[in-house]
């Protein structure tokens, strides 16, 4: 098949691709947008009470970026820019006493390094397959409790447990909460991001990946 190149092509077809291809970065800078609004407002409303500790779509939405996202590079930009825009609108509301902690505090790199983790995860199960899905769902939580609980027994954070292997079992029971509503959280929202993500820049009403 000969191949037809950009200057071949009449101008109405060469405007017409043009535009599909503006409104296109324009649906998908409306998702982004949708996925900082819906990281902030899980914030304001969950992390306060300490029984919703956890409760977040950050994990959800790395997951479903490296699902998703053809463009490995910019898979990680979704779960990267929600994280941190979120973050900053807690750090202001924070310093105008309007928010009860700091949007930026020690340690924090380790959750966005968690959350690239969560993108290779989505490459490996990228596909339409529901099983691939659920077993993301349970791995990308659970392998962010497993790292981030192992860090905080190993650099005395937390209730600071006894550095032996006692101790570290004990880390994890202390975690458990935060792990169980994690994987709640997911659960939740990674349907959610497949409908909003198919409604937003799809135009389709499906609640399943292509």
């Amino acid at each position: 098949m000969r191949k037809i190149e950009l200057g071949q092509m009449p101008f109405t077809t060469i405007f017409a691709l043009n535009t599909i291809e503006m409104k296109l970065k324009g649906r998908l800078l409306l998702f982004a947008s949708l996925l900082v609004v819906l990281a902030t407002a899980s914030k304001l409303f969950f992390a306060p009470k300490i029984e919703w500790s956890g409760f977040s779509p950050i994990i959800a939405i790395a997951l479903f970026s490296g699902m998703v996202v053809g463009n490995k590079r910019k898979s990680f930009l979704y779960p990267l820019v929600a994280l941190f825009l979120s973050d900053v609108i807690i750090q202001i509301l924070y310093l105008t006493n309007l928010f009860p902690f700091a949007g930026f505090y020690s340690f924090q790199l380790l959750n966005y390094f968690l959350l690239l983790i969560s993108v290779f995860i989505g490459w490996a199960l990228k596909g339409n397959n529901y099983m691939k899905i659920i077993s993301g769902v349970f791995l990308s939580p659970t392998i962010f409790f497993i790292v981030s609980n192992f860090f905080v027994w190993a650099t005395h954070g937390g209730y600071n447990r006894a550095m032996n292997f006692g101790g570290l079992i004990q880390c994890f029971v202390d975690g458990m909460p935060f792990y169980k509503n994690s994987l709640i959280a997911t659960v939740i929202y990674i349907p959610v991001l497949i409908g909003l993500y198919n409604y937003v820049v799809e135009k389709s009403y499906r609640v399943t990946l292509k």
